[in-house]
């Protein structure tokens, strides 16, 4: 088989070029500790109201003994469980969502959190809101006929205000369990 040497110069240069930006991804990748995700964490969610986390008791926001804030969400039917949450503003908040029916997304306009929430898997991030104010929650994936509807509501308070407007909202647990 005749390749005619113009061809082949080419065909080397085209080789090389695609050896160099694959060396520059690996770098990169090692150099920035960039990883496939490896700890993707499964869940049932055909018995989500079985689980402990995911119990309809245990959702909303949660802060454990060593002051962190977490919020255990779930989406479905069109509609996000619970509906409306408080969260200090300035604090680090974990936020974990899991789906019962089909893929759904969450939107925060005007922060970072944005992420899709597949059926089985766990979705988690963290994030937090610098000022105070209501934050609008949008499903950004089609879910289904009812997707317009589906939303809910960050009320983000100062953070020495969110112990008090726990106290006085309903007298005792309030917005946290």
């Amino acid at each position: 088989m005749h390749i005619d040497p113009l061809e082949k110069q080419w065909a080397q240069i085209v080789l090389a070029i695609c050896g160099l930006f694959v060396t520059l991804i690996i770098i990169d990748a090692l150099f920035h500790n960039i990883t496939t995700p490896g700890n993707v964490e499964t869940i049932d969610s055909a018995s989500l109201h079985l689980s402990e986390e995911f119990a309809e008791d245990n959702l909303g926001v949660h802060r454990d003994e060593n002051g962190n804030v977490s919020v255990k969400m779930v989406a479905g039917r069109y509609s996000f469980f619970p509906k409306e949450i408080s969260v200090p503003a300035e604090t680090n908040i974990t936020f974990r969502w899991v789906s019962i029916d089909v893929l759904h997304g969450v939107h925060v306009p005007m922060t970072n959190m944005s992420t899709m929430i597949v059926p089985g898997f766990v979705a988690e991030l963290q994030t937090s809101f610098p000022k105070p104010g209501d934050y609008p929650m949008l499903c950004n994936e089609y879910c289904g006929l009812g997707h317009d509807h589906m939303w809910g509501r960050i009320d983000v308070v100062e953070k020495d205000q969110w112990h008090a407007s726990k106290q006085t909202t309903n007298g005792a647990a309030g917005n946290e369990r």
